[in-house]
C-alpha cells in the first residue's frame, strides 16, 4: 500500500489530537482527539506514560490509514521537565509549563545569574515557567534525584524518543528550557551548573538536531505494526507548530487562546528581554519566535461560563450584547497566579462591580481581561521593533469563539483572520513530518501547503480605551503586588 500520509501530532496540557494530512496536497483526511489528565497550579504534573497512552489510543483509532502513513511529528507543551533513569523510567511526574511551585527558585537564579546574561544567551529570563526553574526545584525539594537522571527532556521529545529510540531535539522546542542559546543553536550547561555544579549536564540533554531533519523510524510497537518504519520528525513545541501550520509570516502576529494564552510572530533576528516579559524564543524555520505568554486564558472564561450557568454559544451572545467596557466592569483574570506578568501568587481582580452590573457585562469583562493581558504584551513587544502590519490571525479553542473573535477586532480596530486548517499545532507537526519524509525545509513545506487566512470579524466599535483602562489598572494591581 502506497504511503501517501502524513501524521501530525499535538501533545497539550489537555489532550493528544492527530491529525492525518495527504503527503502530496496537504488535505486534512482524518483527525481524532484523546484527553490527558487534568491539572490546575500550582502543583501542575502528569505522568509522562499517560501521554503515551493516549497518543497509542488516537492512532489505534486510526489504524485502518497506519498502513499509509510515510511519516509523523509531533507539536508538543513546553518548558515541562522530563527526568528518566538509566531504564528509561520517569524518576518523578513531569512538572509542566504551567507549575508554578519553582517561583521561589526562579527568583534566586536570578540572583545568582543576573537577568541581562540569561537574555543574552538564552533570549528570556527564568520564570516558574522555564525547565531550569523546574530543575532547580527538583535540586531544592527531592535530594540526589537529578544524580539518578540518565537522559532530561521535553514532553515532545519524549514522545518521540518513545516512537523512535532517538534521543534529540530541535532549537524551537529547546528555546523554552532556559538552557539553551537559540543565537548560537547550542546548549548553556554553565547555567544549569548554577543548579548543581556535579553533573554533567550535556550527557543528560539531547542532542540537537536541524528542526525539519528526520530523528528516525517508527520502532515496532505492539498492536500499531503497521506503522513501523514511518519517518518521525523531531517535533518542536506547541506554538512553534502552529506558526507552521498557519504558514505565519514576519509582520503577521499569531494570538492562541487555549490553557494558556500567547502573542507571537516571526522576526528574522531574536529578541532578548531582560525584564522577563518577552521570551526570545527560535522558531522551528530557523527564525525567531518572540513571545508573550499568560497563564490565564480560556480557563477563565470556561470559569465564568460555569459561573454563569451556560452553553459556549449562550456565553458568547451574552458577552456581545455588553458594550465595550463592559458599562465599567473590568477584570484582570489572574485566577491561576499569572506568568506574565511573573506572579505566581496572584489572584483576579474585578472592580466596577454595581447593582446594576449584568451576566451580560460579566462575560464581556471576562473576555476582554483575556484578551488585554495579551495585548498589553503585545505592545511591549512592538517597544522591541516588533511588526504587526500584517495579519492577526487567532487560533486554539478560543479562536472558535464569536465573542473572542469580535472584541479582539475591538480592542484592537484590526480585522481577525483564522486558518482554514483547523488544529494548527497538530497541522503544523504534520508540515514538519512532510518536510522530513521529503528532504525539504519546513517553511518550504509550510509555503507548499498554505492555505489563504480566512476573516471572521471587523471591527465593530472603538474599544481600544478599553485596552489603555486595562494597562493602567494591571500595572497598579502589578506594583502592588511586587
Amino acid at each position: 500500500m502506497k504511503r501517501d500520509l502524513v501524521a501530525g501530532i499535538d501533545s497539550s496540557t489537555q489532550s493528544c489530537t492527530v491529525i492525518l494530512r495527504s503527503l502530496e496536497s496537504g488535505e486534512v483526511i482524518a483527525q481524532t482527539r484523546k484527553p490527558h489528565p487534568t491539572t490546575t497550579p500550582p502543583c501542575s504534573e502528569q505522568d509522562p506514560q499517560a501521554w503515551w497512552d493516549a497518543l497509542i489510543s488516537a492512532l489505534d483509532e486510526l489504524k485502518a490509514w497506519l498502513p499509509r502513513i510515510a511519516g509523523l511529528a509531533v507539536g508538543g507543551q513546553g518548558h515541562g521537565l522530563v527526568m528518566l533513569d538509566k531504564n528509561d523510567r520517569a524518576l518523578r511526574p513531569a512538572k509542566l509549563w504551567n507549575d508554578t511551585e519553582s517561583a521561589i527558585q526562579a527568583h534566586e537564579l536570578c540572583r545568582k545569574v543576573a537577568p541581562e546574561e540569561w537574555a543574552r544567551l538564552t533570549g528570556s529570563v527564568p520564570g516558574p515557567a522555564m525547565t531550569i526553574s523546574k530543575l532547580a526545584w527538583t535540586e531544592q525539594n527531592c535530594p540526589g534525584l537529578l544524580e539518578k537522571c540518565h537522559r532530561i527532556m521535553l514532553p515532545f521529545d519524549y514522545l518521540v524518543y518513545r516512537l523512535s529510540g532517538s534521543f534529540v531535539c530541535e532549537r524551537g522546542g529547546a528555546s523554552g528550557t532556559g538552557y539553551f542559546n537559540p543565537f548560537s543553536n547550542s546548549w548553556e550547561p554553565q547555567l544549569a551548573a548554577v543548579v548543581n555544579n556535579r553533573i554533567d549536564w550535556l550527557s543528560l540533554w539531547p542532542a540537537i538536531i536541524p528542526s525539519h531533519q528526520p530523528a528516525g523510524v517508527v520502532k515496532l510497537i505492539p498492536g500499531l505494526e503497521e506503522l513501523a518504519g514511518a519517518v518521525v520528525g523531531v517535533g518542536t513545541g506547541d506554538n512553534m507548530s502552529a506558526a507552521l501550520g498557519m504558514n505565519l509570516k514576519p509582520g503577521d502576529t499569531g494570538i492562541s487562546i487555549g490553557t494558556s494564552g500567547t502573542l507571537y510572530g516571526i522576526t528574522p533576528t531574536g529578541i532578548a528581554d531582560s525584564t522577563g516579559i518577552i521570551n526570545g524564543y527560535a522558531d522551528a524555520a530557523d527564525r525567531f519566535i518572540p513571545m508573550i505568554t499568560t497563564l490565564n486564558s480560556a480557563k477563565v472564561t470556561d470559569t465564568f461560563r460555569n459561573l454563569l450557568g451556560v452553553t459556549t454559544d449562550e456565553f458568547d451572545a451574552l458577552a456581545l450584547s455588553s458594550p465595550a467596557g463592559a458599562n465599567g466592569l473590568q477584570l484582570v483574570p489572574w485566577l491561576d497566579g499569572e506568568r506574565t506578568p511573573n506572579l505566581p501568587g496572584a489572584t483576579g481582580h474585578m472592580r466596577g462591580l454595581r447593582t446594576t452590573t449584568t451576566r451580560e457585562d460579566m462575560a464581556r469583562a471576562a473576555v476582554e481581561g483575556v484578551l488585554c493581558g495579551l495585548l498589553a504584551g503585545g505592545m511591549i513587544l512592538k517597544q522591541h521593533g516588533f511588526s504587526d502590519d500584517g495579519h492577526m490571525v487567532v487560533t486554539g479553542g478560543g479562536a472558535r469563539s464569536r465573542a473572542y473573535r469580535q472584541i479582539l477586532a475591538d480592542l484592537t480596530g484590526k480585522p481577525v483572520w483564522v486558518s482554514p486548517v483547523e488544529e494548527t499545532a497538530a497541522a503544523g507537526a504534520a508540515i514538519q513530518a512532510a518536510a522530513a519524509v521529503l528532504g525539504c525545509t519546513n517553511a518550504e513545506m509550510a509555503e507548499r501547503w498554505c492555505r489563504p487566512f480566512v476573516k471572521v470579524a471587523e471591527p465593530r466599535e472603538d474599544a481600544r480605551h478599553v485596552l489603555d483602562a486595562y494597562v493602567n489598572y494591571a500595572n497598579a494591581l502589578s506594583g502592588e503586588l511586587q
